[in-house]
């Protein structure tokens, strides 16, 4: 599956009869269009679409009424897990080990719910034939709005379409985080997202884009001793050109400065060490510390559809539990991924020796991982538990875990139960610069 790299911005020679199999054998954005041959992957039929719920309502299982209906077909447990090993991760194995009485995979039907809006699926044709990578594949050229490769011919190439997939144009959300100690016990840590990705706004050109593909806003609202700290980014295309922008605002100082290590292994805010910059979305920012193979498709039962996640109703306390989330809350599907191996590059440093990432082939998004350690040994296991915002045409994880198999500790993020429904707001390109973060920061 591997090519090697052309000259930077060198055109890569497409196949048009391979793009043209977009919406026909593939779908708009690559997958396989077909079942599987077994037939519990499904065709995929263009997606699951519904009228926006009632106000109040976007949230609740109830808005899924089709899928909330569902059964598990099987639950797998460390009981009947041989039975189960090849269709699973190595990292889900390893949390079925590390807590054998208590972690288990509910596993129901393949629904293949994803979909994007027209423009989305017509940009991504053309990106099909126009997109490449220049400077040892850390800049994205010739592409905008949709799939960059939907046809990919590297691994770099599906980082890159996992980092620009469609995830709406314009949003504030609330991203609540739980470092979970051994005993179950958290202190939440409360993040408000301004988040323009302008990459995927209609009519955007590569020229336009301006070499800034997202622009990124976060409020810490709770604990109260870190309320108020704001951290602002705009994510790069061409990130040899110039590397992420990044400022921090620090109310106790009440300035705002470049903040250059949120980035790779440094941690992560808010995440009492659990997670690195990188590991925010799975994984996002540069990828030149490691080489990215593709080792092929798989199989696997991995979360997906998790409509009971979204429940307002629910408490934090009743997700997070003591070793893992609260796995009746979840929901494991069969599907067909993606799998890379990224090692680290000699003469690189990051805390990760290698990871192993399995990306959705409907979505292009990542949602899992395995992250090993400088020994080779399994450290920590990613998940990502996505919802398919069926009247906006786009995936996003709702809830996300990162499990320390060394501690036994794990973090949560992506959460928002306990918070205001997100907003689809359109925030002009003002509302990311240092003078209105402090102008913002200080009222």
């Amino acid at each position: 599956h591997e090519r090697p790299w052309l000259q930077d911005r060198e055109p890569r020679r497409r196949s048009a009869d391979k793009a043209a199999e977009l919406g026909k054998s593939l779908t708009p954005l690559g997958a396989e269009q077909a079942a599987n041959k077994e037939g519990t992957i499904p065709a995929w039929t263009g997606g699951y679409k519904l009228d926006r719920p009632a106000e109040g309502k976007e949230r609740l299982p109830s808005s899924y009424p089709e899928i909330n209906n569902d059964k598990p077909e099987f639950i797998i447990t460390a009981a009947n897990l041989n039975q189960y090993k090849d269709k699973l991760t190595p990292g889900a194995i390893a949390l079925f080990k590390k807590f054998p009485k208590t972690y288990k995979m509910p596993v129901y039907k393949t629904r293949r719910t994803s979909w994007t809006p027209e423009f989305v699926d017509e940009a991504t044709k053309k990106n099909a034939l126009t997109a490449e990578l220049g400077a040892g594949g850390e800049s994205l050229l010739n592409a905008a709005i949709g799939i960059p490769f939907p046809i990919p011919g590297s691994g770099k190439e599906i980082m890159w379409n996992h980092k620009t997939r469609y995830r709406g144009q314009s949003v504030r959300r609330y991203n609540t985080q739980l470092a979970v100690q051994t005993s179950g016990a958290f202190v939440p840590y409360k993040l408000r997202e301004d988040v323009r990705f302008h990459y995927n706004l209609p009519g955007m050109t590569a020229d336009a884009i301006n070499n800034v593909i997202i622009y990124f806003l976060q409020f810490t609202t709770a604990p109260q001793r870190q309320a108020g700290s704001v951290l602002l980014v705009h994510e790069t295309m061409d990130q040899v050109k110039e590397k992420r922008r990044a400022w921090l605002y620090n109310p106790g100082q009440r300035r705002i400065r470049r903040a250059p290590n949120v980035a790779y292994d440094n941690p992560g805010t808010g995440s009492d060490g659990l997670r690195t910059n990188d590991q925010l979305d799975v994984f996002n920012g540069a990828t030149d510390r490691y080489t990215w193979k593709i080792t092929g498709k798989k199989e696997l039962y991995l979360p997906y559809n998790a409509v009971k996640l979204i429940d307002s109703n629910l408490k934090y306390s009743d997700i997070a539990k003591p070793g893992h989330i609260n796995q009746d809350l979840t929901r494991y599907e069969l599907r067909r991924v993606w799998v890379l191996e990224s090692d680290l590059v000699e003469g690189t440093s990051h805390i990760y020796k290698r990871r192993t990432f399995y990306v959705d082939e409907d979505t292009w998004s990542a949602i899992a991982v395995d992250v090993y350690d400088r020994r080779d040994q399994l450290w920590r296991v990613q998940e990502s538990h996505s919802v398919a915002g069926v009247w906006m045409g786009y995936t996003a994880p709702v809830a996300s875990t990162v499990y320390d198999l060394q501690s036994g500790r794990y973090l949560a993020l992506d959460l928002g139960n306990e918070e205001p429904m997100f907003e689809q707001t359109m925030f002009d390109l003002g509302h990311y610069t240092t003078r209105a973060v402090t102008l913002m920061a200080t009222k």
